[in-house]
């Protein structure tokens, strides 16, 4: 059975951090990709950042960019997620995605049906 288990989120005033973690268990995304969405009140889940198989090539959204900074370490199948900056409209539930098929394209990171396996979730809250 898979799973994706993510910690790390919380409540942190704006210019803080947070770190998320997502550690995968039931299967090995070493091939794959590893990304994290977010959703928040009344909107629909957006990308944020993924990342790529070993030599680990990043994507990020733009409102992210120079702010967040994803990585993994492949011998733990865990993806992390370095949050600075914060700022009120970083504020949803955090969602960790992985997937086992080997992809080149930058669609086959940012759009969320490219993913089969999904964690529960964690919220980030960032008050001003």
């Amino acid at each position: 059975q898979v799973q994706l288990v993510e910690s790390g989120g919380g409540l942190v005033q704006a210019g803080g951090s947070l770190r998320l973690s997502c550690a995968a268990s039931g299967r090995s995304f070493n091939s794959g990709g590893m990304a994290w969405f977010r959703q928040a009140p009344g909107k629909e889940r957006e990308f944020v950042a993924a990342i790529g198989s070993s030599g680990g090539r990043t994507y990020y959204t733009d409102s992210v960019r120079g702010r967040f900074t994803i990585s993994r370490d492949y011998p733990k199948n865990t993806v992390f997620l370095q949050m600075n900056t914060l700022k009120p409209e970083d504020t949803a539930v955090y969602y960790c995605a992985a997937d086992s098929v080997p992809r080149n394209y930058y669609t086959d990171y940012v759009n969320s049906w490219k993913y089969e396996y999904w964690g529960q979730g964690t919220q980030v809250t960032v008050s001003s």
